[in-house]
């Protein structure tokens, strides 16, 4: 059976930065896509970035998506968070997973998903 196991998220400041992990296994990672999606509260999830099976690395400041194939784990990185930044994340897979940023998903739009992070940014 599959697991997704996110670790990484906490209550940080305005203006630190912060690492989110996510795991998936067994699964033959290197074949699928990957994201990372957030949902800020009374909002629905929102794209933040995926990228395909043939990239490893996406920056659209001030969120960077990365993944490590032998270790089946993907990574998000937050600079200079702001309080706005504040909300449950979660990482995906799916052959078909797209998102931009702001863009809608559906549960039905990847195959695994992780149980959500909560991240709090203060002031």
């Amino acid at each position: 059976q599959v697991q997704v196991v996110e670790s990484g998220g906490g209550s940080v400041q305005a203006g630190q930065s912060l690492k989110l992990s996510c795991t998936i296994s067994p699964l033959t990672f290197r074949d699928y896509s990957v994201g990372w999606v957030r949902q800020r509260p009374g909002q629905e999830r929102k794209g933040i970035l995926c990228i395909n099976s043939y990239a490893s690395r996406l920056e659209w400041a001030p969120f960077t998506i990365s993944r490590d194939n032998a270790r089946n784990t993907l990574y998000l990185q937050i600079r200079d968070l702001v309080p706005q930044n504040t909300a449950t994340y979660y990482c995906a897979a799916g052959h078909g997973l797209r998102c931009t940023w702001g863009s809608s998903i559906a549960t039905e739009d990847a195959s695994y998903w992780g149980q959500g992070i909560q991240v709090t940014v203060s002031s």
